[in-house]
Protein backbone atom coordinates (compact mmCIF):
# COMPACT_ATOMS: atom_id res chain seq x y z
CA UNK A 1 0.00 0.00 0.00
CA UNK A 2 1.37 3.48 -1.12
CA UNK A 3 0.68 6.80 -0.66
CA UNK A 4 1.48 9.82 -2.99
CA UNK A 5 3.07 12.93 -1.18
CA UNK A 6 3.38 16.68 -3.11
CA UNK A 7 5.52 19.48 -1.62
CA UNK A 8 5.06 22.63 -0.91
CA UNK A 9 7.10 25.98 -0.84
CA UNK A 10 10.82 25.70 0.18
CA UNK A 11 11.12 22.96 -2.24
CA UNK A 12 12.08 25.13 -5.38
CA UNK A 13 15.22 25.30 -7.10
CA UNK A 14 16.16 27.12 -10.46
CA UNK A 15 16.37 24.43 -12.80
CA UNK A 16 13.69 22.36 -11.63
CA UNK A 17 11.96 19.88 -14.02
CA UNK A 18 14.44 20.99 -16.75
CA UNK A 19 15.02 16.92 -17.83
CA UNK A 20 11.49 16.49 -18.26
CA UNK A 21 10.59 20.01 -20.15
CA UNK A 22 13.52 18.98 -22.67
CA UNK A 23 12.73 15.41 -23.16
CA UNK A 24 8.86 15.63 -23.53
CA UNK A 25 6.61 17.76 -25.43
CA UNK A 26 3.56 17.55 -23.59
CA UNK A 27 5.34 18.61 -20.41
CA UNK A 28 6.77 21.94 -22.78
CA UNK A 29 3.01 22.47 -23.25
CA UNK A 30 2.07 22.70 -19.67
CA UNK A 31 4.62 25.63 -19.25
CA UNK A 32 3.66 27.32 -21.89
CA UNK A 33 -0.37 26.79 -20.60
CA UNK A 34 1.06 28.09 -17.54
CA UNK A 35 2.64 31.01 -18.58
CA UNK A 36 -0.60 32.04 -20.70
CA UNK A 37 -2.89 31.83 -17.59
CA UNK A 38 -0.66 33.77 -15.13
CA UNK A 39 0.04 36.11 -17.79
CA UNK A 40 4.13 36.08 -16.86
CA UNK A 41 6.82 33.60 -18.58
CA UNK A 42 6.68 31.49 -15.19
CA UNK A 43 8.74 29.11 -17.42
CA UNK A 44 11.68 31.18 -17.57
CA UNK A 45 11.31 32.00 -14.09
CA UNK A 46 11.81 28.43 -13.37
CA UNK A 47 14.19 27.25 -15.76
CA UNK A 48 16.54 30.41 -15.62
CA UNK A 49 15.67 32.03 -12.60
CA UNK A 50 16.76 34.66 -10.68
CA UNK A 51 16.69 32.35 -7.56
CA UNK A 52 14.62 35.69 -5.97
CA UNK A 53 11.98 35.61 -8.74
CA UNK A 54 11.18 32.30 -8.04
CA UNK A 55 11.56 32.52 -4.07
CA UNK A 56 8.25 35.18 -4.49
CA UNK A 57 5.47 33.36 -3.22
CA UNK A 58 3.32 34.50 -6.13
CA UNK A 59 5.49 32.66 -8.38
CA UNK A 60 6.75 29.58 -5.88
CA UNK A 61 2.88 28.50 -5.44
CA UNK A 62 2.40 27.89 -9.27
CA UNK A 63 5.81 27.13 -9.88
CA UNK A 64 5.85 24.15 -7.61
CA UNK A 65 2.37 22.77 -8.67
CA UNK A 66 3.42 22.60 -12.28
CA UNK A 67 6.56 20.84 -12.07
CA UNK A 68 4.84 18.03 -9.49
CA UNK A 69 2.00 18.11 -12.19
CA UNK A 70 4.46 17.40 -14.97
CA UNK A 71 6.43 14.65 -13.26
CA UNK A 72 3.02 12.67 -12.27
CA UNK A 73 1.98 12.56 -15.77
CA UNK A 74 5.25 11.88 -17.22
CA UNK A 75 4.99 8.69 -14.74
CA UNK A 76 1.14 8.07 -15.87
CA UNK A 77 2.18 8.26 -19.52
CA UNK A 78 5.39 6.86 -19.78
CA UNK A 79 5.51 3.42 -17.56
CA UNK A 80 2.88 1.41 -16.47
CA UNK A 81 3.47 2.59 -12.79
CA UNK A 82 -0.67 3.22 -11.57
CA UNK A 83 -0.50 6.16 -9.49
CA UNK A 84 -4.02 6.32 -8.80
CA UNK A 85 -3.38 2.83 -7.00
CA UNK A 86 -2.69 5.07 -4.07
CA UNK A 87 -4.36 4.68 -0.72
CA UNK A 88 -4.12 8.24 -0.54
CA UNK A 89 -2.95 11.40 -1.85
CA UNK A 90 -1.48 14.25 0.71
CA UNK A 91 0.30 17.63 -0.31
CA UNK A 92 1.93 20.04 2.39
CA UNK A 93 0.30 23.70 2.38
CA UNK A 94 0.29 24.31 -1.23
CA UNK A 95 0.80 20.63 -2.58
CA UNK A 96 -2.52 19.66 -1.62
CA UNK A 97 -3.85 21.79 -4.57
CA UNK A 98 -1.23 19.26 -6.83
CA UNK A 99 -2.96 16.31 -5.13
CA UNK A 100 -6.40 17.47 -5.86
CA UNK A 101 -5.35 18.37 -9.87
CA UNK A 102 -3.76 15.44 -9.83
CA UNK A 103 -7.04 13.13 -8.57
CA UNK A 104 -8.88 14.90 -11.14
CA UNK A 105 -10.66 17.33 -8.51
CA UNK A 106 -9.43 20.30 -10.10
CA UNK A 107 -7.93 20.83 -13.89
CA UNK A 108 -5.18 21.93 -14.68
CA UNK A 109 -6.16 25.72 -15.56
CA UNK A 110 -7.82 25.94 -12.34
CA UNK A 111 -5.25 24.81 -10.20
CA UNK A 112 -2.96 27.42 -11.60
CA UNK A 113 -5.15 30.06 -11.51
CA UNK A 114 -6.20 29.00 -7.87
CA UNK A 115 -2.09 29.16 -6.90
CA UNK A 116 -1.83 32.31 -8.37
CA UNK A 117 -4.69 34.02 -6.19
CA UNK A 118 -3.55 32.58 -3.31
CA UNK A 119 0.34 33.37 -3.65
CA UNK A 120 -0.84 37.04 -4.25
CA UNK A 121 -3.26 36.80 -1.27
CA UNK A 122 -0.56 35.52 0.90
CA UNK A 123 2.50 37.62 0.01
CA UNK A 124 0.04 40.22 0.59
CA UNK A 125 -2.16 40.16 3.61
CA UNK A 126 0.28 41.38 5.72
CA UNK A 127 2.90 44.45 4.76
CA UNK A 128 6.28 42.95 3.96
CA UNK A 129 8.35 43.05 6.41
CA UNK A 130 6.22 42.71 9.25
CA UNK A 131 5.72 38.98 9.73
CA UNK A 132 8.17 35.94 9.75
CA UNK A 133 8.25 32.76 10.43
CA UNK A 134 10.50 30.37 12.65
CA UNK A 135 11.57 26.42 12.30
CA UNK A 136 12.20 25.46 15.61
CA UNK A 137 14.10 22.16 16.43
CA UNK A 138 14.22 19.57 19.04
CA UNK A 139 11.00 20.65 20.39
CA UNK A 140 7.21 19.01 20.23
CA UNK A 141 3.63 20.93 19.84
CA UNK A 142 2.95 20.64 24.06
CA UNK A 143 6.58 22.36 24.49
CA UNK A 144 6.15 25.25 22.56
CA UNK A 145 2.62 25.74 23.95
CA UNK A 146 4.12 25.92 27.43
CA UNK A 147 6.47 28.67 26.04
CA UNK A 148 3.49 30.79 24.86
CA UNK A 149 1.86 30.55 27.88
CA UNK A 150 4.55 32.12 29.82
CA UNK A 151 4.35 34.83 28.09
CA UNK A 152 0.51 34.86 28.72
CA UNK A 153 -0.29 34.25 25.59
CA UNK A 154 0.09 37.98 24.56
CA UNK A 155 2.57 36.37 21.82
CA UNK A 156 1.42 37.24 18.47
CA UNK A 157 2.67 33.72 17.33
CA UNK A 158 1.61 30.73 16.23
CA UNK A 159 2.16 26.91 15.06
CA UNK A 160 2.25 27.00 11.57
CA UNK A 161 3.47 23.29 10.83
CA UNK A 162 3.52 20.49 13.24
CA UNK A 163 6.06 18.87 10.36
CA UNK A 164 7.51 16.16 12.40
CA UNK A 165 9.20 14.81 15.15
CA UNK A 166 11.07 18.14 16.81
CA UNK A 167 10.21 20.09 14.03
CA UNK A 168 7.69 22.75 14.49
CA UNK A 169 7.22 25.88 12.27
CA UNK A 170 6.22 29.46 13.85
CA UNK A 171 4.17 32.11 12.11
CA UNK A 172 3.99 35.43 13.68
CA UNK A 173 4.68 39.29 14.09
CA UNK A 174 8.81 39.98 13.63
CA UNK A 175 8.68 41.65 17.46
CA UNK A 176 7.16 38.72 19.05
CA UNK A 177 9.29 36.37 16.49
CA UNK A 178 12.35 38.41 18.34
CA UNK A 179 10.89 37.74 21.91
CA UNK A 180 9.97 34.19 21.30
CA UNK A 181 13.33 33.41 19.83
CA UNK A 182 15.04 35.03 23.15
CA UNK A 183 12.91 32.50 24.82
CA UNK A 184 13.83 29.85 22.80
CA UNK A 185 17.63 30.53 22.96
CA UNK A 186 17.52 30.86 26.94
CA UNK A 187 15.74 27.03 26.66
CA UNK A 188 18.91 25.50 24.23
CA UNK A 189 16.39 25.05 21.40
CA UNK A 190 17.95 25.49 18.10
CA UNK A 191 15.81 27.52 15.32
CA UNK A 192 15.93 29.13 11.14
CA UNK A 193 14.63 32.25 10.73
CA UNK A 194 12.57 31.40 7.36
CA UNK A 195 13.28 33.22 4.11
CA UNK A 196 9.63 33.82 3.76
CA UNK A 197 8.21 37.73 3.66
CA UNK A 198 4.67 36.21 5.47
CA UNK A 199 3.69 34.52 8.57
CA UNK A 200 1.45 31.51 6.88
CA UNK A 201 -1.09 28.99 8.50
CA UNK A 202 -1.88 31.70 11.24
CA UNK A 203 -4.72 34.32 11.63
CA UNK A 204 -2.67 37.09 10.48
CA UNK A 205 -3.32 35.59 6.98
CA UNK A 206 -7.47 36.25 7.29
CA UNK A 207 -7.28 39.06 4.49
CA UNK A 208 -5.90 36.41 2.11
CA UNK A 209 -8.60 34.19 3.70
CA UNK A 210 -11.32 36.85 2.74
CA UNK A 211 -10.15 36.69 -0.93
CA UNK A 212 -9.66 33.18 -1.95
CA UNK A 213 -12.79 32.14 0.12
CA UNK A 214 -14.72 33.84 -2.72
CA UNK A 215 -12.35 32.34 -5.42
CA UNK A 216 -12.19 28.87 -4.09
CA UNK A 217 -16.47 29.09 -3.76
CA UNK A 218 -17.10 30.34 -7.02
CA UNK A 219 -14.51 27.11 -8.63
CA UNK A 220 -16.01 23.96 -9.52
CA UNK A 221 -14.67 20.86 -7.80
CA UNK A 222 -15.28 17.20 -8.38
CA UNK A 223 -14.74 13.94 -5.97
CA UNK A 224 -11.07 13.34 -6.44
CA UNK A 225 -11.20 9.69 -7.54
CA UNK A 226 -8.59 9.42 -4.76
CA UNK A 227 -8.65 10.59 -1.28
CA UNK A 228 -6.82 13.42 -0.40
CA UNK A 229 -5.49 13.99 3.40
CA UNK A 230 -6.63 17.13 4.41
CA UNK A 231 -3.46 19.19 6.15
CA UNK A 232 -6.34 20.60 8.19
CA UNK A 233 -7.97 18.00 9.99
CA UNK A 234 -5.11 15.16 8.89
CA UNK A 235 -7.67 13.04 7.87
CA UNK A 236 -8.81 11.52 4.38
CA UNK A 237 -11.76 13.38 2.41
CA UNK A 238 -12.82 12.71 -0.90
CA UNK A 239 -16.00 14.81 -0.14
CA UNK A 240 -15.87 17.90 -2.94
CA UNK A 241 -17.60 20.29 -0.48
CA UNK A 242 -15.51 19.35 2.70
CA UNK A 243 -12.50 20.20 0.59
CA UNK A 244 -13.94 23.44 -0.34
CA UNK A 245 -14.09 23.65 3.00
CA UNK A 246 -10.77 22.92 4.24
CA UNK A 247 -9.02 24.40 1.37
CA UNK A 248 -10.29 27.95 3.08
CA UNK A 249 -9.53 27.00 6.38
CA UNK A 250 -6.42 25.74 5.35
CA UNK A 251 -5.26 29.44 5.17
CA UNK A 252 -4.97 30.26 8.58
CA UNK A 253 -4.74 26.66 10.22
CA UNK A 254 -1.76 25.14 11.30
CA UNK A 255 -0.47 21.94 8.65
CA UNK A 256 -1.00 18.81 11.04
CA UNK A 257 2.08 16.92 8.59
CA UNK A 258 3.22 14.41 11.69
CA UNK A 259 -0.04 13.61 12.37
CA UNK A 260 -1.06 13.12 8.72
CA UNK A 261 2.05 10.89 7.84
CA UNK A 262 1.00 8.71 11.07
CA UNK A 263 -2.62 8.41 10.33
CA UNK A 264 -1.31 7.01 6.70
CA UNK A 265 0.38 4.91 8.28
CA UNK A 266 -1.97 3.35 10.36
CA UNK A 267 -4.18 3.01 7.66
CA UNK A 268 -1.30 0.26 5.77
CA UNK A 269 0.64 2.45 4.16
CA UNK A 270 4.35 1.06 3.91
CA UNK A 271 5.61 3.47 0.98
CA UNK A 272 5.58 6.93 0.09
CA UNK A 273 6.27 8.33 -3.50
CA UNK A 274 7.15 12.21 -3.40
CA UNK A 275 6.64 13.84 -6.50
CA UNK A 276 7.89 17.17 -7.01
CA UNK A 277 11.47 18.78 -6.52
CA UNK A 278 13.41 17.97 -3.86
CA UNK A 279 13.25 15.90 -0.76
CA UNK A 280 11.61 17.52 2.06
CA UNK A 281 8.71 15.25 2.23
CA UNK A 282 10.65 12.33 2.65
CA UNK A 283 13.10 13.30 4.95
CA UNK A 284 9.91 14.39 7.36
CA UNK A 285 8.23 11.49 7.02
CA UNK A 286 11.74 9.80 8.15
CA UNK A 287 11.84 11.26 11.41
CA UNK A 288 7.95 10.28 12.01
CA UNK A 289 8.62 6.53 11.03
CA UNK A 290 11.77 5.08 10.21
CA UNK A 291 10.21 2.00 8.95
CA UNK A 292 8.21 2.95 6.06
CA UNK A 293 9.97 2.89 2.20
CA UNK A 294 10.64 6.46 0.86
CA UNK A 295 11.01 7.45 -2.91
CA UNK A 296 11.26 10.56 -4.81
CA UNK A 297 10.57 11.62 -8.15
CA UNK A 298 12.39 14.74 -9.08
CA UNK A 299 14.56 13.38 -12.53
CA UNK A 300 13.70 10.74 -15.05
CA UNK A 301 16.37 8.57 -13.67
CA UNK A 302 14.32 8.25 -10.19
CA UNK A 303 11.52 6.98 -12.58
CA UNK A 304 13.21 3.23 -13.54
CA UNK A 305 13.04 2.47 -10.02
CA UNK A 306 9.15 2.83 -9.45
CA UNK A 307 7.81 -0.71 -9.25
CA UNK A 308 4.47 -2.01 -8.65
CA UNK A 309 3.61 -4.38 -5.66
Amino acid sequence: MFSVLFPGQGSQIVGMAREFYENFAYVKEYFAQADEILKKKISKIILEGPKDQLDQTTNTQPSIFLVSYSIFNVIKNETNFNLNNAKFFAGHSLGEYSALCCADSLNFEQTIDLLKHRGNAMQNAVPNGEGGMLAVLGINIDEINNIFKKFDNKLYCYVANDNSNGQIVISGKKDSLLLLSNELKNNKYKYVSLPVSSPFHCPLMNKATEEMSNKINNTQFKDPIVNIVSNVTANPTSNSKEIKKLLIDQIEKPVRWRESVINMINKDVKRFVEIGPGKVLSGLVKRINRNVKLFQVNTIDDIKFLKND
